[in-house]
């Protein structure tokens, strides 16, 4: 059994189902109208279609809500809705989902018809208050539901407990474009097929949303990621200038780690209606001056994140007895927030919560990992919190600033209720497979690698381990010497160099030693030449 099929094996790809994982079929996608309230949203959508209605997108400012928006708008032009806008949440003003101002603002406005994507599934009250002003609500959403449905004329969510969907962890965006789906079977404009175009916005929205890459995900990203490449849209060819992206090289990092992080920006810094304006952008000189314009937004996010993370590591060391983490400050945008969150959980190995204090009252987000749900943690503190939602891993809570040290006690002993052990553990890598030597660690199994494409949560890269092998060279790289270039020996005396940035310190060996590497197999292309090398995810002793 070669290495490539030794890895399909460990990921349970045997040769019954490798095939179709390796080659999606698009023409295996799931019935939309087995999502709850399908057929509902479909028949009130028909309705306003006849009449022409005005209707308002109400999309949330991460990327899956953005794209989400993008979609609909699209494609309800193509089915011919003549009067469509789109509302976009301020995070520094109206907060994150439906808001009863928000709603108000949108009927005053005109609106007869709203429908959310990426949010809306607990928004009860906010839906009451948009029924009393006499406008309808069609909800479209992936987040979690509660056991009593809000009064929409319909919630189309697979995570409802009533579905029938045989994938429920679809992103935002993969439910607005199952909607379009349902649609076309009712309305003309849109033919079967051409709704392939939008992929490209699927793609983008799903894998930065981070939700599982298989099923349906997978399907969407995979073609998505085709799409992109010759995509029609001034803004996504745009973003891929300024993010010197290559279409001909996409892959899932080019959307997680290029275009993702420069469109979050606006929505973390001012407003994500800049990300918005870019991807409906029809000119090629005005998306180009929005793209620049993120661009710009991602680099003051990178600055001011390194201030923040900084500060908050200096505090978090002073909390170094609890399980988990939970810092705070004054000057700390809430836009950045739960990214330094992601970071203080890798740095310490702990669920942490990340604060603006904003006068009486703090906002901030939340990261965990394991078996400690971050959510569920807040809901436990309701008696002492203002409000809070979000997933297991990820999450916000607003709450009085005077309540932050009770907060604090509160999340801990929730930890500590649930007598979770190894939980550090976890986020170690873990190998697909053992090697005994580098040979047959090549450019060929790199390229039978990408057949796995798109990677990602559900789907990581594949890594390797090997032992005993020896360092014979050490490089530090950096302005701090914070990277480190391993050149190690196989006991066939086959040597391969292996690369990490940001290195912790065990990671920098001195030749000599005889070490553990746990590492992905990667293509470096320098002048001309290609070599093989790795990046170095985890290093013990032999």
């Amino acid at each position: 059994m070669s290495l490539f099929e030794q890895i399909l094996a460990a990921r349970g790809l045997t040769a019954d189902v490798a095939a179709d994982f390796l080659s999606p079929d698009y023409v295996k996608k799931h019935d939309p109208f087995l999502l709850p309230d399908m057929a509902k949203a479909v028949e009130r959508l028909v309705q306003a279609r006849h009449k022409q209605e005005h209707i308002t997108i109400y999309g949330d400012y991460d990327i899956d809500g953005l794209t989400a928006t993008t979609v609909l708008i699209d494609a309800f032009r193509s089915f011919g809705f003549k009067h469509v806008d789109a509302f976009i949440p301020n995070r520094f003003v109206e907060g994150y989902g439906l808001t009863v101002d928000a709603v108000e603002q949108i009927v005053a406005g005109g609106a007869q018809l709203i429908v959310t994507v990426d949010c809306g599934s607990l928004s009860h009250k906010e839906i009451e208050r948009s029924n009393a002003l006499g406008v309808d609500i069609i909800v479209t959403d992936h987040h979690n539901v509660s056991d009593v449905q809000p009064l929409a004329i319909a919630v189309v969510n697979p995570k409802r407990k009533d579905h029938s969907y045989p994938f429920i962890d679809l992103a935002g965006v993969g439910v607005a474009f199952k909607l379009v789906q349902a649609l076309q079977t009712r309305l003309e404009g849109l033919p079967a097929g051409h709704e392939k175009w939008l992929l490209d916005l699927v793609a983008l929205g799903t894998v930065c949303d981070v939700v599982t890459l298989v099923d349906e995900n997978r399907t969407n990203v995979y073609f998505g990621l085709q799409v992109l490449a010759k995509t029609r849209r001034p803004g996504l060819k745009a973003l891929m200038a300024v993010a010197k992206v290559d279409p001909n090289t996409l892959n899932s990092r080019s959307l997680g780690f290029g275009l993702g992080p420069r469109m979050n920006a606006a929505g973390r810094l001012e407003t994500a209606r800049h990300a918005l304006d870019m991807l409906l952008a029809g000119d090629n000189e005005i998306a180009f001056e929005k793209a620049q314009q993120l661009d710009v937004l991602n680099q003051t996010r990178r600055s001011d994140q390194a201030v923040i993370l900084k500060a908050a590591i200096l505090q978090a060391e002073q909390y170094d007895k609890d399980p988990v983490l939970v810092v705070s400050g004054a000057d700390w945008n809430h836009g950045i927030v739960g990214i330094v969150a992601a970071r203080l959980l890798e740095k310490y190995k702990k669920p942490t919560y990340v604060l603006q204090e904003i006068g009486e009252q703090s906002k901030g987000s939340a990261r965990s990992y394991g078996g400690f749900s971050a959510v569920e943690a807040i809901r436990a503190s309701d008696d002492i919190i203002t409000k809070g939602g979000g997933h297991t891993l990820a999450a916000g809570v607003t709450l009085p600033t005077e309540n932050i040290a009770a907060f604090r006690v509160r999340v801990n002993e929730f930890y500590r209720s649930k007598n979770l052990l190894n939980q550090a553990a976890l986020l170690l890598p873990k190998a697909d497979v053992v090697i005994e030597d580098f040979a047959e660690v090549t450019e060929s199994l790199i390229l039978q690698l990408s057949d796995l494409e798109p990677f990602g949560s559900g789907n990581p890269e594949p890594i390797l381990k090997i032992e005993n092998v020896i360092v014979t060279d050490q490089r530090r790289m950096g302005a701090d010497n914070q990277h480190v270039k391993l050149e190690v020996k196989d006991k066939l005396g086959k040597r391969m160099q292996v690369l990490a940035f940001g290195a912790p310190s065990h990671f920098f060996a001195e030749p000599g030693e005889t070490v553990t590497l746990l590492f992905q197999p990667t293509l470096n292309e320098w002048q001309g030449r290609r070599s093989v090398e790795g990046r170095l995810l985890d290093i013990g002793g032999a």
